[in-house]
Formats: C-alpha cells, structure tokens, sequence
C-alpha cells in the first residue's frame, strides 16, 4: 500500500505542477522581491562549458506561489564571471511564467545573474550567484567526455593567448635577421660596385699609358722632329 501510494504521488506531483503553469526547478535559488517571488539558475542543469544553455527565472506570487503570468517583457540579466559581464533579454519560453536568455558558458566556476526589470509595478534588481546552497556552478565538459577529453575553446583560446607573444617575438626576430640581411646585402653591393669602379678606372688608366708612346720616344720627337716626319 505504502509503495503504490509513493509511485503515485510521484505521478501525480509533476502532473500538478504542469497543471498550475509552475516549473519545478532543480537547484534553483528562490527569493521573494516584494509580492513576486524569483526563482533562478540555469535551464539545464548540470551546466558544462561549451555546451548551450539558458539563464532560467520563474515568475510567482510571494504569496501562495501561483504563477506570474501578467509580465511586461521588460526583464533582463546581467551575467557576470569574474570581471567579465553581459547583459542579455529575458523571453518567455514555455510556460508563462517562464523567462529565459540563451548563453553558452566558455568557462568553469562560478556565475551571478543579476536579474533586473519592473513586476506589477515592482522594480527588480536581484543577484543571484551559482554555489553549493543556491544552483550550480558550471562544470568543466572534459569531466563528462570519453574515451578522449578533448580541449575545450577555453582552452585553446588560452593556449592561443600564450602562444601569441611567443610567435610574435618570432617574428620580430625574423624581421631583425632579414633588416640585417638587408643591411650587409646593400653594403655588399656598394663594396663590389666601387670594386668594379676602380677596376674600370685602372684599366682606363692602363690603356691610356699604352696608347702613349714612351718618354724616350716623345724627347727624340722633340729633338729631331724631321725624323718623325720622315
């Protein structure tokens, strides 16, 4: 008897739920703002890096926890980690009462949604971070991964980030060798240019010395110049 009363109301639980619009949510924080209450986390839960997600909050009255479904879309969430933020829309997305922002989460740890808008004419602005006691931080998806843990786009964007001054130092070493390569290439070349220039000069020189007759030769055409003309 104690067992098919158990299997029961463990059908009939959901079913309620469902009926009345509300959402059970798994390791949501709740927490009443004036007559609303909030109950936030993440829309699939465990979260994993890499993985789409969405920010979850469902809207009930503080009192008696019927659902909120008479909302102006004026919700929003700031998502914050570490020094990191964005801000994103909240939009109904199922049932009535339920507001959600698609993000992909790119790193572990720990995240607040900082939830802020006006609710029957109650303004919102609620912070509510991810820990043992409230909804769940984001796991690393390597934890779930076989048979190969691959690297995450975390990951490799940090590899990127380390690499990158390492390939730039390259390169600017590169540049260097190649200016100095430039360098002793140009003086190179003036060397064998003025090489070449003096080379022509000295055979100029040469064949002006051979083109003239001797000294002995020029004093006897001075001397006797009727034997030059004979």
């Amino acid at each position: 008897m104690t067992r098919r009363l158990v299997r029961s109301l463990a059908v009939a639980l959901p079913l309620a739920a469902a009926a009345t619009g509300a959402i059970p949510a798994a390791a949501h924080e709740g927490r009443a703002t004036g007559p609303v209450r909030l109950s936030v986390g993440w829309g699939d839960e465990p979260a994993y890096t890499g993985v789409r997600n969405s920010v979850q909050v469902t809207l009930t009255e503080a009192n008696g926890g019927a659902p909120v479904t008479d909302v102006v879309d004026s919700l929003k969430v700031e998502v914050i980690k570490g020094e990191d933020k964005m801000t994103l829309p909240l939009a109904r997305a199922g049932a009535p009462n339920d507001y959600r922002a698609a993000l992909t989460p790119t790193r572990p740890g720990s995240y607040t949604f900082r939830i802020t808008g006006t609710v029957r004419a109650q303004n919102i602005d609620e912070s509510f971070t991810s820990s043992r006691t409230t909804f769940n931080d984001v796991e690393d998806i390597a934890s779930i991964q076989f048979p190969a843990k691959d690297p995450t786009t975390g990951q490799l964007a940090t590899r990127v980030d380390r690499e990158v001054p390492r390939l730039e130092a390259a390169v600017a070493e590169a540049e260097d060798q190649a200016a100095s390569a430039r360098s002793l290439a140009v003086a190179g070349i003036a060397v064998g240019v003025l090489g070449l220039l003096a080379a022509a000069g000295a055979l100029f020189a040469a064949r002006r010395r051979a083109a003239q007759p001797p000294p002995q030769a020029r004093r006897a055409a001075v001397d006797h110049p009727e034997s030059v003309t004979r």
